[in-house]
């Protein structure tokens, strides 16, 4: 999952409209421990629902436009689109050609399970409910690839050393004739294997050698041009795989103890560089990138990036990539807020609260700025600390997400288990809920 450092979780509290942090104890970390048991039957979960059934809002009438904001000059108002009442089916019509659906409601899914047979286990359960979109990882935190890539860097750094499939289009293929959005996701900061295999381009300790986080992994340097770029050139391999929007996540730098941060040295800062300066800097230089390709750039950030004042440490403020992204994507875990955050003496146990209170803060903070990114937030699909997130967890932050009139979410589960419970049934015309063998492969046209 995104791991964000218990100093931050436990301690970081905004008094005043300012910030201040406290650091528990160096061993302690966070250790997700997410569901556990085997993975649940989603077709028996769905024979009775326990959800009213809605209607999915059409996409906009002017095809022709590109909906995403950096792409076009004007941005459709998809909430003036959405129908009211209930219907007995939600009818999710496939986005016209290389564009994403007028409203994304996601799951995320890690490499080894886009390759496994789990992959027809979840395609059962987005067949059959309201969810028409992916996040795949293409690289994730450990700087390995999902599949096999011909960018010189990954080439040479043995990115391809961990392969989980050999080609994801038959796969991704299978996504686009179901209608369901493609999105690659890609770590960009935070790579062990590049900041080994290319120490100039990694964080140096003062001590010698490379920095290492509490971990033990080092990261690469993000005032470096060059760990963007090659992020950016995986992007435009992806996009030629088959998948249709780009979601870079890590667009940061490290979250430590100052003790440990203060070891820190960044050989590309450039003189008077702020890591705030480093990453929008970086960040528009993806973006510009990304557009030349046609699909939605979006960017992953942490949930206090929306409430905090700063930049937390990392280089991450709120308004530089809302305006710089199509689409943004805080990560509102309520497991992931303090102690007495938002005045919650314990927000894990809160999660509409929690998640309703942080995107108070990303909508407050987005209104009035030019041409602003869609907000669609990562929800916890996860437990943790004790505190089981069943259906009614989950389903409670999708209601708080949709109660402040967004449409778009995506779901968190490090392995790929979610509730069938927690989600709206939904009928498609051309597949049956019921499939769970694999359909013929097929390689898209090219």
């Amino acid at each position: 999952m995104h791991r964000i450092h218990v100093g931050w979780m436990i301690g970081v509290m905004l008094i005043g409209g300012t910030g201040y942090a406290q650091y528990p104890d160096d061993s302690t970390w966070l250790q997700p421990l997410h569901h556990v048991g085997p993975p649940p039957d989603y077709v028996l979960d769905l024979v009775q629902p326990p959800l009213a059934r809605i209607r999915m809002p059409e996409p906009p009438e002017d095809r022709r436009e590109p909906w995403h904001p950096h792409h076009a000059s004007r941005i459709p108002d998809y909430a003036e689109s959405l129908q009211s009442g209930t219907a007995a089916t939600i009818p999710v019509p496939p986005p016209p050609y290389g564009r994403a659906p007028a409203v994304v409601r996601g799951l995320y899914m890690n490499g080894w399970v886009f390759s496994s047979s789990r992959f027809y286990d979840l395609l059962a359960l987005v067949d059959s409910t309201e969810i028409n979109a992916l996040v795949i990882d293409v690289k994730d935190a450990t700087g390995y690839l999902t599949y096999r890539s011909s960018v010189p860097t990954a080439e040479y750094i043995g990115a391809n050393g961990m392969l989980r499939l050999s080609d994801p289009r038959p796969r991704l293929a299978q996504l686009e004739a179901r209608g369901i959005h493609a999105i690659a996701r890609i770590v960009v900061a935070r790579d062990p294997l590049l900041a080994r295999r290319k120490p100039a381009w990694a964080v140096h300790d003062s001590a010698g050698g490379l920095w290492h986080d509490g971990l033990g992994e080092p990261w690469v340097d993000a005032y470096n041009d060059s760990v963007w770029i090659y992020a950016a050139e995986l992007a435009a391999e992806a996009v030629l795989m088959g998948f249709r929007e780009i979601q870079f996540d890590y667009v940061r730098f490290p979250d430590e103890p100052p003790h440990r941060l203060d070891r820190t040295v960044y050989p590309a800062r450039r003189p008077g560089q702020s890591k705030r300066d480093a990453v929008r800097r970086n960040v528009q230089l993806l973006q510009r990138r990304v557009a030349a390709l046609g699909v939605p750039f979006t960017l992953d950030v942490f949930g206090l990036t929306a409430s905090a004042r700063g930049d937390l440490g990392i280089g991450q403020v709120w308004e530089d990539l809302a305006t710089a992204a199509d689409v943004i994507l805080p990560m509102v875990y309520p497991s992931h807020y303090a102690r007495g955050f938002f005045g919650i003496r314990n927000p894990n146990r809160e999660p509409y609260i929690v998640v309703r209170r942080a995107l108070e803060h990303a909508i407050t903070r987005s209104r009035g700025l030019a041409r602003p990114a869609r907000i669609r937030p990562y929800l916890q699909a996860f437990t943790i600390y004790r505190v089981r997130y069943s259906a009614a967890e989950v389903r409670a932050q999708i209601q708080a997400v949709e109660d402040l009139g967004l449409t778009d979410w995506v779901l968190w589960n490090a392995r790929g288990v979610y509730p069938a419970g927690a989600l709206r049934p939904s009928a498609r015309s051309s597949i049956r809920s019921s499939e769970t063998a694999p359909m013929q492969e097929v390689r898209p046209f090219r």
